[in-house]
């Protein structure tokens, strides 16, 4: 398949900031509020400025306008705002895949953050196979999701609360570049229809 080098901008713009969220994710486990912004800024520009089309990287290129860059911004926002409430990931994390929906629209924010998802997943498997915690991995999860659980059904919060011991987290931006980057590619490149 060609890509429409009117794509190439949008794509180099958005590949920028996922890596530049990956990078002070995995150097300070922040994702910085002023990038977000400025990402969230720049899809909306891009969303209102280019002539409409089927989106970004979509055929044939265009933009999608800024109903629908809003609607992927809170789309993006309430895929990942229920585990921020849970205490499962943070803020910075949950904006980010805001910010990548103003990018992508409504639709795919979907399938992009339903990747993610997947590859934090992964990801964390992965990591702890290769540090050798994965028995200890299980454990913790089956004790704060029980946990969670009983609180909840007793009228008390459901907040997860972190495991006693400890086995590392994953800077979720990792997780957000790779499923929105393998989303892109499959659906764009490959032409896998995924939803």
């Amino acid at each position: 398949m060609s890509v429409d080098p009117r794509a190439l901008l949008p794509a180099a713009l958005l590949a920028c900031l996922l890596a530049a969220a990956v990078a002070t994710d995995v150097r300070s486990r922040r994702i910085p509020n002023r990038l977000v912004l400025a990402g969230m800024l720049a899809g909306l520009a891009l969303q209102g400025l280019v002539t409409p089309g089927a989106g970004l990287f979509s055929e044939p290129f265009g933009a999608l306008g800024l109903l629908k860059a809003g609607a992927g911004l809170a789309l993006g926002l309430a895929l990942l705002l229920p585990m921020y409430a849970l205490g499962a990931m943070g803020a910075g994390d949950a904006k980010l895949l805001a910010m990548v929906g103003t990018f992508l629209g409504p639709l795919d924010i979907l399938g992009a953050g339903l990747a993610s998802i997947v590859a934090g997943g992964l990801l964390s498997l992965g990591v702890a196979l290769y540090q050798g915690s994965l028995r200890k991995v299980s454990g913790n999860v089956r004790q704060m999701v029980l946990g969670s659980v009983l609180r909840g059904m007793s009228g008390g919060s459901a907040r997860i609360d972190a495991p006693l011991a400890a086995t590392g987290q994953l800077p979720y931006a990792v997780a957000i570049a790779c499923g929105t980057v393998s989303y892109l590619l499959l659906t764009r490149y490959f032409g896998w229809s995924l939803l």
